[in-house]
């Protein structure tokens, strides 16, 4: 095997995956955009509540 086919394995790889992306449509924009929403939320509470511990233990700087 060598560096020819692999970038066109490669290649052949995005295509597929950009046939897939135009069928899917604005599904795939929705899913992403829902995934970094909850990711977001998820830290934000994390952060309040490490802040909230840092406080009662008087670390909080």
């Amino acid at each position: 095997m060598n560096m020819t086919d692999v970038f066109y394995g490669l290649g052949h790889f995005f295509q597929w995956t950009f046939y897939i992306m135009k069928h899917v449509g604005f599904g795939a924009n929705l899913f992403f955009w829902l995934v970094i929403v909850v990711l977001v939320i998820t830290w934000l509470r994390m952060q309040t509540k490490f802040n909230q511990e840092a406080k009662a233990n008087n670390i909080l700087a």
